[in-house]
Formats: C-alpha cells, structure tokens, sequence
C-alpha cells in the first residue's frame, strides 16, 4: 500500500501537468493538428487558456491541489482554516487563469464568509479533483478522509453532487488501497452508499461504454467540467484502461474539454491501484517541482492516519 499511497498522489498531478498544453481546447482535431498524440508534457499555446505556464507546470487546478498538499504537510494533516488561507495567498497573486468558482469563493472570502460557507455554487467535478493529498494522509482512517473531502471541496464547490462525489472518489480510492480492482470497487461502492443518487446513472454510463473508443465516448457524454458530464468520463477511462495508466491520461487529453479535471482523478484512481511502475519516468522528471512534490508527498506519507 505504502507505494500506491503515493502514487496517487503524483499521478493526479502528472495528469494535470500531462493536459496543460491542450486544456479546455474541445475541438479533438485540432488537438491532433496542433500536438498529434499528446505522450509527453507540453507549453500551452500562447492563446491558451494558460499562456503564463510552462511545460511541466500546472493548470489553476494542479496548483490548488499542491496547495492543500503543502497544508497538510504543514500541519500533519487536513485544517480547513489553514488551507483556506493558503488557498488565498495562492490567487492573492496568481499570473494564471481564475475559473468563475474562484472567483466567487475569493469574493465571498472578501465579504466575511467563512470556508464553511464561501463555497460557490459551481457544479465543476474539478472542485473535487484536489483531494489526492488528502487520499494518501488518511489512507488508514476513512472517515477521516471522506470528512475531509467533503470540507475541502465544500470550500470552492458548495454543491451537492460535487460534495458527493468527493466522497466517492475518496471512498473508491481507500477501496483500491485494500487491494479491490477499480471496476469491483466502483460497482460495490455505487451499490452500497450512492444507488440512490444521480451519481448511479453516471456510473452506469460510464461503465458500459468501456469497450467503446474514448474520444468518441466523451464527446458523447460532454467534454466540459460539468459534474453531470464529466463523471461518466472518468468512469470510462478507468474501466476502460483499468490495467494502462499512462493510455488512460493520454486518451483524457485527446478527449478533449476539462481534460485536467478528469485526469487528476481517472490518475489518482489508477495511481492507487497500479502504483508508481505506472507512471512514466519523463513525466515525474518534467515536473517544475517534482523533486519538492516528492517531497511533500512522502511527508505525508509518513504521517499516522
């Protein structure tokens, strides 16, 4: 387990730093015109939504989970306070792209509203997708980690599905950390807690298209950020490539839309059941901040949960 725990950790954030050169462009030919397939870390186009980065850096999605993964290094575990205020300095002076719930979260933080309560209304699963750090800090005790979920992504996303399906990540995750396979997991766990909710039809969707071609799946299903949209994507590609991390975030990529999004969990899903033997070596030795990641990362790892 010790090394899956961190996988998933750096897997997430390879799949962001993997879609920043293509990101939010949801034409899937242009993507093969400007970049053919997308197997190595790549500069965003300057009249991207990202042309203050760099190959090997993140979207606004990657930074954000680092910085929850600084607080709970800090801290030695999850505190909503100190992330919040991280989270603030980190857009206080941000050269990159503010989505529309950063911008309403950073709104209602200037008006007195506490991280219980400054979450925008936004239905973006990406709200949920920072939560890697938080996977592989309380990989021991689950209620913690889905207590801790919920509160992180609360904070930016206050909308139920969103919530929700922070708790399911992280419930999925720890299951795949027991040694189950991503597709059992995903079944028991829609089976067992969410087959009463919207997120079982997702599921459903998401499963059965896994013999079906990626891009064309995703484009069937939306390639937006929209919850509704994008967790039947990432269902896809972790059915689909159950046993193949690296053709999972590649095939995200050139799926086109919130590739980041969905990368950062389809690789903190695969990160937790294939470990680090998945990932390849010139992705992590791309990072920007790779080595102080790693760092971070074994950190936490170490902290008792």
């Amino acid at each position: 387990m010790e090394d899956r725990k961190k996988a998933l950790v750096l897997t997430s954030l390879v799949a962001d730093s993997l879609a920043l050169g293509a990101h939010w462009i949801y034409d899937t030919a242009q993507i093969r015109k400007e970049f053919g397939r997308v197997e190595h870390l790549l500069k965003p186009l300057p009249d991207s939504y990202h042309p203050s980065k760099d190959r090997g850096e993140f979207t606004h999605y990657g930074d954000q989970a680092v910085v929850l993964l600084e607080s709970i290094a800090a801290k030695g575990g999850f505190d909503l306070d100190d992330f919040a205020r991280r989270w603030q300095e980190l857009f206080s002076s941000y050269k990159g792209y503010f989505d529309q719930a950063t911008k309403a979260t950073l709104q209602n933080f200037s008006q007195g509203k506490t991280p219980q309560d400054a979450g925008s209304s936004s239905n973006d699963l990406a709200g949920a997708s920072r939560i890697s750090s938080l996977v592989c800090r309380y990989a021991q005790d689950l209620d913690a980690l889905v207590g801790a979920a919920r509160d992180q992504t609360k904070m930016t996303h206050n909308h139920p599905m969103i919530v929700d399906g922070a708790e399911f990540f992280a419930r999925l995750c720890w299951k795949i950390l027991q040694g189950d396979g991503p597709v059992s997991a995903i079944q028991d766990l829609t089976a067992e807690r969410f087959k009463d909710s919207p997120l079982s039809e997702w599921v459903g969707k998401g499963l059965e298209s896994s013999k079906e071609d990626s891009v064309a799946v995703i484009g069937r299903f939306g390639q937006s950020c929209h919850v509704d949209e994008a967790f039947s994507g990432v269902v896809h590609l972790v059915a689909k490539y159950e046993r193949d991390l690296k053709e999972a975030l590649i095939q995200s990529v050139m799926a086109g839309g919130d590739s980041a999004g969905r990368g950062m969990m389809v690789g903190m899903v695969l990160g937790a059941h294939l470990g680090s033997k998945s990932l390849p070596a010139e992705w992590v030795s791309g990072l920007k901040r790779g080595k102080e990641i790693l760092a971070l990362i074994e950190k936490i790892s170490q902290a008792q949960g």
